[in-house]
């Protein structure tokens, strides 16, 4: 039986020993603090929240972190709790930097799962159990005694490339965010694409396949792009072509005990192993099917790819060739007019771009009030 490896961070560039890009604070965001003194006011805080770890971050009004923390989500403990958590946190940072409590004009909150953005409601995080049907963004405003904007992580994240990142140059741009699935983000003119449901900027579950035989994503659908570029698709790619006795290098590793992974392959690509290697540039091309179906429906200055699955980003040879690959296989694709003026980028603030973002969008809803 193959073991398989799905983390929630799949930090290929740290265990391959690259070095993190220079303008990246996801390995340690303390080191890249703000001295209150050359803050700009108002201030913001950004919470991302996840399904182990909340990230809590308190920036400026040009999205410079002051004061940063990562604590447990705790998520068995309910939700009530976690948030009194969160205020008590944002109370630590706010002393920390040294801000006066009246300089905090903000919260941004952000959370995975389907939610309902408009009522302030999380509707099913199944990541968080127990947080199910409840009113998040109110009670985390009653807890810190400020007004709460409320979105799901992955706009978080594309809007903190949009406001600082990668996109910061771009009117209008994609986020996709690569791991155990495929999130996304759309941001048209400036303006965050929640949708009438709040589910708008889905991306992963667009259709790409269409054949009775398209691979089943694992929210039940067929044929979705998360069935074919994301982490678990890369995996089960794999351990097909292990069960039909694909002539590669994994096969040992596997066969020694070790868990099948993203990881896994990416080290054995970069080895040589060219079963390793085609499984992650036709991931790629998957990618670059889906980029260019949105590209046309959306327009965008900017796509930006993010999360775990991006294979070292520019710091590897295959994390520049699988980037390379996506480029290509999209423009190939893109109508004229699109494939000339588009910018196809892997993120720049990392594991940040999620609290960052938060705040950014409570900064937006504050200044179009």
């Amino acid at each position: 039986m193959i073991q398989r490896f799905l983390p929630a961070d799949l930090d290929y560039a740290t265990r391959a020993g690259a070095k993190p890009p220079a303008d990246s604070t996801s390995m340690n965001p303390s080191s890249k603090l703000l001295p209150v003194a050359q803050a700009t006011r108002p201030f913001y805080v950004g919470i991302d929240v996840g399904g182990t770890n909340t990230k809590i971050g308190l920036v400026d009004d040009r999205g410079r972190t002051l004061a940063y923390d990562m604590i447990s989500t705790e998520a068995e403990s309910g939700a009530e709790q976690a948030i009194e958590q969160m205020a008590r946190v944002m109370d630590e940072l706010v002393q920390r930097a040294g801000v006066e409590r009246t300089d905090v004009a903000g919260v941004g909150l952000a959370t995975p799962g389907v939610l309902d953005a408009r009522r302030g409601m999380l509707l099913r995080p199944h990541n968080l159990p127990g947080w199910f049907d409840f009113p998040i963004r109110d009670r985390l405003a009653h807890h810190c005694g400020l007004p709460v904007t409320f979105t799901n992580d992955a706009n978080a994240a594309a809007f903190g490339e949009f406001w600082i990142g990668s996109a910061q140059e771009a009117d209008s741009m994609l986020l996709l965010t690569l791991g155990t699935g495929i999130g996304g983000g759309i941001i048209i003119d400036g303006r965050m694409l929640d949708g009438q449901h709040s589910l708008g900027g889905e991306c992963g579950h667009i259709v790409i396949d269409m054949n009775p035989t398209a691979r089943r994503c694992g929210c039940g659908g067929s044929g979705h792009l998360e069935a074919y570029a994301s982490a678990t698709a890369l995996v089960e790619f794999a351990e097909e072509a292990l069960s039909a006795g694909e002539s590669t290098s994994v096969a040992a590793r596997v066969a020694a005990g070790e868990a099948l992974s993203p990881l896994l392959l990416a080290e054995e690509a970069e080895k040589g192993d060219v079963l390793s290697r085609r499984l992650i540039l036709d991931a790629a091309r998957y990618l670059a099917a889906g980029i260019a179906t949105l590209i046309h429906v959306v327009d965008p200055n900017a796509v930006v790819l993010g999360g775990a699955m991006t294979f070292g980003r520019d710091t590897t040879q295959l994390g520049r060739d699988f980037l390379e690959t996506v480029r290509q296989e999209t423009i190939e694709r893109l109508l004229y007019g699109l494939a000339e003026n588009i910018s196809i980028e892997y993120a720049g603030l990392g594991g940040d771009a999620g609290y960052i973002g938060a705040a950014g969008l409570a900064r937006a809803t504050r200044s179009n009030m």
